[in-house]
């Protein structure tokens, strides 16, 4: 019987933690502001936001994987507050995936650098350092040699170029993980993946420190409030364009009865 321990821990639960703590300090939206829909989100909790957003994706796209695949989720490492976005395990093996939201952005991959509108990201390394400590962690706890192969998962960008594939990150977008998982041919059996679930959903594993539980509620409240301002401010800017064509029409109709 493997214990819960981490097995129904909440994706993106470090980052929400984090994005609430920070949005925390914002100060309340004015009546006008919330007229015109200004977003109640500071520009410090942006990234941590737009970070959950996007482990909370990947995070439902995982849940397709078939009953023989266990996934975990923020996954808390040392006792630096690090932890992994995503570890899955399965017949395929055992992988780590490293999430990020790029919204319209335009990525270039290359054998040992990604960039993302042109500006170099750590990502690969990230993703490849991720790993490798998991692997580390798991065959110590295992006594055993866990291979772990990483995955980095793109959520939201307009085009990802891969001029040449890193020699060990798998770069790819978020929609594709899960055939690209289940099409890894099958090297452990049921008892393996047992044993590597055993130490893995126990937190201690990982780190010594407890990893707190997000206030999902808060957050789904702050979303809920970011999309009523955005769709507010799409309103007033879809009411301005109305009166600058009436206005145009109006001037057109003048000018042809004249």
């Amino acid at each position: 019987m493997i214990p819960d321990g981490l097995r129904f821990r909440a994706p993106a639960s470090a980052v929400i933690t984090e994005a609430l703590r920070v949005q925390s300090a914002a100060p309340p939206r004015s009546a006008l502001q919330r007229l015109f829909g200004m977003s109640p989100l500071s520009a410090d909790a942006q990234s941590w936001y737009l970070g959950a957003l996007g482990e909370l994706e990947v995070g439902r796209i995982l849940d397709r994987l078939g009953d023989d695949w266990h996934t975990l989720h923020a996954v808390p490492v040392g006792s630096q507050g690090s932890d992994i976005d995503h570890v899955v395990i399965g017949p395929g093996g055992v992988f780590t995936i490293n999430t990020k939201f790029h919204e319209d952005a335009k990525l270039w991959v290359g054998s040992s650098r990604l960039l993302v509108n042109g500006q170099k990201t750590d990502h690969l390394r990230n993703s490849e350092f991720e790993a490798t400590r998991a692997a580390k962690i798991l065959s110590g706890a295992t006594g055993q040699t866990v291979a772990v192969t990483p995955i980095l998962a793109i959520v939201a960008a307009k085009s990802i170029q891969i001029k040449e594939k890193p020699a060990r990150v798998v770069v790819l977008r978020a929609g594709e993980l899960v055939r690209r998982l289940e099409r890894y041919p099958s090297i452990l059996g049921p008892a393996d993946i047992a044993a590597v679930m055993h130490v893995a959903v126990d937190p201690t594993t990982w780190s010594t420190v407890e990893p707190p539980a997000a206030d999902l509620t808060t957050f789904t409240e702050l979303r809920e409030a970011v999309g009523s301002a955005r769709r507010r401010r799409l309103l007033w800017a879809t009411v301005g364009m109305l009166v600058v064509i009436g206005g145009l029409l109006a001037v057109a109709g003048a000018v042809f009865w004249r």
